[in-house]
């Protein structure tokens, strides 16, 4: 797809995990995601290292490409980043981020994706600073905060951290300062109520799964979720935000 356009005109948008769907099942779980108006796919690669899981090969994600026409928005969770991203950069998605802890050369490498016509962004984990975009912000078209550790969703003890919200706000306040245009994108056992407490004008993507979008109810579970969507943005319309 590739349109800067839909990622820059729509407010609020979701991006269900691919991982966190029936896999036995992926082609008419993504079918039933996009007739349901969904268009954006979160796509989730981890090489075992990064993280103790490793859920979908790129195989996967290339059969799955030429299934449907959604955006595929890629999440690489690597310790070598230039392997995987030369073979994303193949499989025609419109954003790909990367983890800025296990990357060496931040800059050069988001202007390697963004010159293919892809938008680019790092992802940090929990506890990673935000002092580390000080140098890359400008550079960014989105920067996704990982609200719990990254591959330990399916750890029953696994929260979300505490400071999440101020970590949130911060990185808000940060962008705005600085004039940019950079998203915001929550991952990490993104709930309602989370959706509720920044959709309304500080986070702008949320990767939704299993809390929000049950791998056995999924088409219900997305018409729960353009309602609230509706309704957010209903009452954004008619306040002002402290964060825009």
């Amino acid at each position: 797809m590739n349109d800067p356009g839909y990622w820059h005109n729509t407010p609020l948008i979701y991006s269900p995990s691919l991982i966190c769907l029936d896999m036995c099942n992926l082609e008419s779980q993504v079918r039933i995601l996009e007739d349901s108006g969904i268009e954006v796919l979160h796509i989730d690669i981890i090489d075992g290292y990064f993280s103790p899981s490793m859920p979908l090969g790129l195989e996967t994600v290339r059969a799955i490409r030429k299934k449907t026409k959604m955006r595929f928005d890629v999440h690489l969770m690597a310790n070598g980043n230039d392997y995987f991203i030369d073979e994303l950069l193949d499989l025609d998605p419109d954003q790909l981020i990367f983890h800025i802890e296990t990357e060496k050369h931040t800059d050069a490498q988001l202007v390697r994706i963004k010159e293919r016509g892809i938008r680019a962004g790092v992802a940090l984990k929990p506890s990673t600073p935000l002092a580390v975009l000080d140098y890359v912000l400008e550079r960014c078209d989105t920067v996704m905060l990982m609200l719990i550790n990254p591959g330990y969703a399916g750890h029953s003890g696994e929260k979300q951290v505490p400071y999440a919200f101020r970590k949130v706000t911060e990185l808000r306040r940060m962008i705005n300062d600085r004039g940019l245009s950079a998203k915001i994108e929550l991952d990490g056992r993104i709930s309602v109520e989370n959706i509720e407490q920044y959709g309304a004008g500080i986070a702008d993507i949320f990767v939704i799964g299993s809390t929000c979008i049950p791998a056995g109810n999924v088409g219900p579970g997305i018409r729960r979720m353009n309602e609230l969507r509706k309704k957010l943005l209903s009452t954004e319309r008619g306040q002002g935000n402290e964060y825009r």
